[in-house]
């Protein structure tokens, strides 16, 4: 299985665990719809991860917060744990539509997107090659961009 293929399956098999946990269990306990949906749920998160990594960034973005807003519903700031950024459907989040709730995040979050440890985005930050937030942290720009760079050479192998 070639690396792209690997992140397609990995975001549909994510994205099928979180909107089955939060989505369709609980309407399947109210309705008892819950294979009905969970049929549609399997072909609809391959057309999500799909959507995600494709080419479109508008479609990905629009996608990307169209899902965490029905995902995460809430009257406050959208700010999942650092563990969350480093899941499957987090990274793809982060690639495409970046933190919708800051311009920065801690060097814990960078690492969970990047799949690396705070000390590395620490050396990356040092080396020029993510840029260090004046507040505090690494700007979410150089993420993205750090983040698009290895999912690249990822896919070229």
């Amino acid at each position: 299985m070639d690396a792209r293929t690997h992140t397609h399956t990995a975001l549909a098999e994510d994205l099928k665990r979180i909107v089955g946990s939060r989505l369709i269990d609980p309407l399947d306990i109210l309705f008892g719809a819950g294979e009905e949906l969970r049929e549609r749920l399997d072909r609809q998160a391959a057309e999500w991860a799909g959507t995600l990594l494709g080419e479109d960034d508008q479609a990905a973005a629009y996608t990307a917060i169209r899902l965490v807003s029905a995902l995460y519903p809430g009257d406050g700031p959208f700010d999942p744990p650092p563990a969350w950024w480093g899941t499957p459907f987090g990274r793809a989040v982060f690639r495409r539509a970046g933190h919708p709730a800051a311009s920065a995040v801690p060097f814990s979050v960078a690492a969970a997107v990047l799949g690396i440890t705070r000390q590395g985005v620490h050396d990356l930050t040092v080396r020029g090659k993510l840029q260090r937030d004046p507040g505090g942290g690494v700007t979410v720009e150089s993420v993205r961009a750090r983040l698009g760079t290895r999912t690249q050479r990822e896919e070229s192998r």
